[in-house]
C-alpha cells in the first residue's frame, strides 16, 4: 500500500495496478448493494480508482490513523456523496480507463452474494477478507509451482479450511505417494507458512505491527458471522 502510493515510478505503477486488481471486486459489490445498476456498478469503480490515482491520494494516507480497508472504505463513500452526478455524466468509456474491470464477472459473483438484509458495508468486509485469502492462497501456490510441488500443494490446500476433519491424513497421502506421517510434517510446514504469510498481507494495510493480530481477529470475525 506505501509503495502504491509513492511516486509515478513503475513501480508505484505496478503496485497500484496490483491493488486495483485485487480489491476491485470487493468495492464493485459494496456499490452494488447501494443500489446501482451493475452498468453504473461498473462505471463508478472504475472511475473511483481513477479518481484516486489521478489526484494521488493514496500518497496522502497516514498509517497511524485507521486500517486502508477502512481508508479504501471512507474513500469510496466519499467519492459516491460528492462525485455520482459527475461521473454518471461521463460516457462509457469516456473516462481514464486504469484498470479493466470484468463486468460479467463481477456481476455472476455478486449474484452470489448473501440476501439484501445484509449491508453493503458488511459485503465490503466480506469481501475484503476473502479477496485477502485468495491472495495469500494465490501466492503460496506459486511458490510451490516454482519448486515443482503444484500437486503437492493442490491436495493439501484443503488442509487450510474447515474441510479437513472431512479428509484423513491417510487418504490424502495416497496420490501423493507418501506416507501418513510425511503428510503430517507437509501440512504443519503449509499451516505455518500461511500464517507467516497472512500476517505479512496484513501488515501492508494497518499502522503498526501491534495491529496485526487485531486485524487478524477482525478478518475471521467478519467470515465467521
Amino acid at each position: 500500500m506505501i509503495a502504491a502510493g509513492r511516486s509515478d515510478t513503475t513501480h508505484a505503477h505496478e503496485a497500484l495496478e496490483k491493488l486495483c486488481r485485487t480489491y476491485c471486486y470487493p468495492l464493485y459489490a459494496f456499490v452494488r448493494r447501494q443500489g446501482h445498476s451493475p452498468a453504473d456498478a461498473q462505471d463508478l469503480t472504475q472511475e473511483f480508482f481513477a479518481r484516486l490515482i489521478a489526484k494521488k491520494y493514496l500518497g496522502d494516507v497516514d498509517r497511524t490513523k485507521g486500517k486502508f480497508r477502512s481508508f479504501l472504505l471512507a474513500s469510496l463513500k466519499h467519492f459516491l456523496a460528492n462525485e455520482w452526478d459527475k461521473t454518471r455524466a461521463l460516457k462509457r468509456g469516456g473516462s481514464h480507463t486504469f484498470i479493466a474491470l470484468d463486468a460479467q464477472s463481477a456481476e455472476n459473483r455478486y449474484a452470489l452474494e448473501p440476501s439484501h438484509d445484509v449491508t453493503a458495508d458488511k459485503i465490503f468486509e466480506r469481501r475484503w477478507a476473502l479477496t485477502l485469502l485468495d491472495e495469500v492462497l494465490k501466492r503460496l501456490r506459486e511458490e510451490y509451482v516454482a519448486d515443482g510441488k503444484t500437486k503437492l500443494f493442490d491436495q493439501l490446500k484443503v488442509t487450510l479450511t474447515g474441510e479437513r476433519s472431512s479428509i484423513p491424513y491417510a487418504e490424502i497421502a495416497k496420490p501423493l505417494g507418501m506416507t501418513e506421517g510425511a503428510v503430517k510434517v507437509a501440512v504443519h510446514r503449509l499451516r505455518q507458512h500461511y500464517r507467516e504469510q497472512l500476517r505479512a498481507e496484513i501488515a501492508n494495510t494497518v499502522a503498526s505491527p501491534g495491529e496485526v493480530e487485531e486485524e487478524l481477529r477482525h478478518l475471521f470475525a467478519v467470515l465467521s458471522a
